[in-house]
């Protein structure tokens, strides 16, 4: 990546007068710097919540207590089974029809 040289630089300062104008440009300067500042001081804390993230060890799940386990029983038996009728056959599918112009 090339660096800017002198004359790169008297070029960019002279389109920033153009653009914001003789007053206005030191207003601009100082709200680019405090938001550079505001953006440091965030992505400085955000490391930092990172770093003591993994630093908390974290603990296992106490594992809850169950209650005793019963043995199981046999499910009551029916009598007689309840009459089902038996299902129908899906009907077959349509066959496509060839008199479909495209």
């Amino acid at each position: 990546m090339p660096s800017l040289g002198g004359w790169e630089l008297l070029i960019l300062v002279g389109v920033l007068v153009l653009l914001f104008g003789a007053k206005k440009l030191p207003d601009t300067a100082r709200a680019v710097g405090r938001s550079m500042r505001i953006f440091k001081a965030e992505t400085k804390g955000m490391r930092q919540d990172e770093e003591q993230a993994p630093a908390a060890p974290e603990q296992p799940a106490a594992p809850q207590s169950l209650p005793p386990a019963q043995p199981a029983q046999p499910a009551p038996q029916a009598t007689s089974a309840p009459s089902v009728p038996a299902a129908a056959p899906a009907p077959a599918p349509a066959q496509p029809r060839n008199d479909v112009k495209h």
